[in-house]
């Protein structure tokens, strides 16, 4: 066994926890909107600021590029799920969708593809990345930052998350060594 760092194991991995861990807080979200007799539309559709996404959107998106990664990193069509999710069970159910289907993918198909030309529009500009580059420098952050904001969005309407509940299952592992 090596303890190289391959694409497979710098991706699908850290998508998994933050997938994990985004659900739990979806988990936390919603039992603060029960037990404060909070509208649950009133957290789902909340924003940081009026020209940010809400935090479904967020959610979304942290989905997206999760699916995105595993999939143009490996080749293969990214798998296209409509952005209709109103309550926080839709929400969940896309997370683990987006779960199923990057444990799907074979490592070995994720694997090598450091320098495979990347190519896809984002803000309406057209983005070439080596797939290294790709996954390191715009995916990675990229869902780290979406992720990021739909905790804050949750934390500043109220629900009592902590930096335990962003790292998650990380901290449940490190403790049960």
């Amino acid at each position: 066994m090596t303890n190289q760092i391959t694409m497979h194991s710098a991706s699908v991995p850290m998508f998994t926890q933050m997938l994990t861990t985004l659900s739990r807080v979806l988990d936390k979200a919603e039992a603060h909107a029960t037990s404060r007799k909070i509208t649950p539309a009133a957290l789902l559709e909340a924003r940081l600021f009026p020209d940010m996404y809400p935090m479904t959107s967020q959610v979304q998106s942290t989905c997206d590029f999760a699916k995105g990664a595993v999939s143009r990193l490996a080749g293969v069509a990214v798998p296209r799920f409509e952005d209709n999710e109103k309550t926080f069970d839709e929400l969940r159910t896309r997370i683990a969708k987006t779960h199923a289907f990057i444990q799907s993918v074979e490592a070995a198909s994720i694997n090598g593809s450091e320098d495979r030309d990347i190519e896809l529009k984002f803000g309406g500009k057209r983005l070439r990345f080596k797939g290294r580059e790709y996954l390191v420098g715009f995916v990675i952050p990229s869902m780290v930052f979406h992720m990021t904001i739909a905790y804050a969005i949750l934390r500043h309407n109220g629900v009592e998350l902590g930096k335990a509940d962003f790292l998650g299952e990380l901290l449940e592992r490190s403790a049960a060594r």
